[in-house]
């Protein structure tokens, strides 16, 4: 897979799986186009096959030193990542011509009645024009992944604005019951209900998972002063929690409709399990479970907002490797997260 899919900078968008294959059809199409163009000398197959190797060499040895350089690239302006990028290619393609030649001779030059220094221009000159076009295509679709992130942080406002007010309804109320006979705990509800707020109105956008769970944690306590003993809380988590990144208060936002669509709603005590888990191919899961109500019609729809803006999060945060996926088990609600290897910190 591509590196670097936490697309924060139009420069992380150079390695992304979709922008690797555009370059790879590219470069096959440059080999087509400059093994034609060049006298017949030999087989087409075979200019066509050193055009190829030269090439595809050539882009990928270049993009590998890009992302050694990628932090020093992320702070720079995009007129100097475009001459980074052009003065790269070019040094990297004028070299293995240089060295080919000093080790092959013109065994394998792609134009044996040229010089290497004029067989390594030709090349080059044809890769920074192919590169130049990568590159706007890059910026499309940079603007584009920035217009869809406006909306989602847009459809995230509304939500926050809407949920917000039942949330502290309901926290103050409590923190009020407990006032005379707790006050202890009384402060510690506005504590939590204080850090809450502080996370949701950050804007960060991002937080590590361990983070996340701290803020879980603590919307939990209070709802549970709140519940009693409707609510049981079952953690199921690694010994290490695993660094990655995540959406703020995105794990909050499950057990949050978790309560509100399932424990809330029953009469009698019902579990929240949060567990946390590490597949084989390293993806990180996250899941959030809750028991069905035992009478409520429309107990998916009261899901479907959160849990829609929660998605798109999540995939604009990991460019679509990452993803929330819900479902019906055995008379639960099941809400699972899933985070690629590479979303790591």
């Amino acid at each position: 897979m591509a590196p670097a899919p936490m697309v924060s900078h139009a420069v992380d968008l150079m390695w992304a799986q979709g922008t690797l294959i555009f370059i790879i059809a590219a470069g096959e199409l440059l080999a087509v186009i400059l093994s034609s163009a060049a006298p017949a000398t030999d087989s087409w197959l075979i200019r066509f096959g050193l055009y190829s190797f030269a090439i595809q060499w050539n882009i990928m040895f270049s993009l590998g030193l890009l992302y050694l350089v990628r932090s020093w690239l992320r702070k720079q302006g995009i007129t100097t990542v475009i001459l980074a990028t052009i003065g790269t290619i070019i040094a990297v393609t004028l070299a293995s011509s240089a060295v080919s030649h000093q080790l092959f001779g013109t065994v394998t030059t792609l134009e044996p009645e040229a010089t290497w220094i004029a067989s390594g221009v030709k090349l080059a000159i044809s890769l920074v024009s192919m590169t130049l076009l990568a590159l706007l295509v890059l910026r499309g679709q940079w603007l584009t992944h920035q217009q869809r992130l406006r909306a989602q942080q847009a459809e995230l406002d509304a939500l926050r604005a809407r949920v917000n007010p039942h949330f502290l309804f309901n926290t103050l109320n409590t923190a009020t019951a407990l006032l005379h006979g707790q006050p202890h705990l009384a402060e510690r509800v506005l504590l939590d209900l204080s850090d809450l707020f502080r996370a949701a109105l950050s804007g960060s956008g991002e937080s590590t998972l361990e983070e996340e769970l701290l803020l879980t944690r603590r919307y939990l306590e209070i709802e549970s002063l709140r519940l009693g003993d409707r609510l049981i809380i079952d953690w199921q988590l690694p010994d290490e929690i695993p660094r990655v990144q995540v959406p703020t208060l995105v794990v909050q936002t499950l057990a949050e409709n978790a309560i509100r669509h399932g424990v809330e709603t029953a009469t009698t005590a019902n579990d929240l399990t949060i567990a946390i888990s590490r597949r084989p191919d390293n993806t990180i899961v996250i899941r959030v479970e809750n028991p069905l109500p035992d009478s409520q019609p429309n107990w998916h729809a009261g899901h479907r907002v959160g849990l829609a803006a929660s998605r798109t999060r999540i995939e604009a945060m990991t460019a679509g490797q990452g993803s929330l996926h819900t479902q019906v088990e055995a008379g639960r609600f099941v809400a699972e997260i899933t985070l690629p290897s590479t979303a790591q910190g």
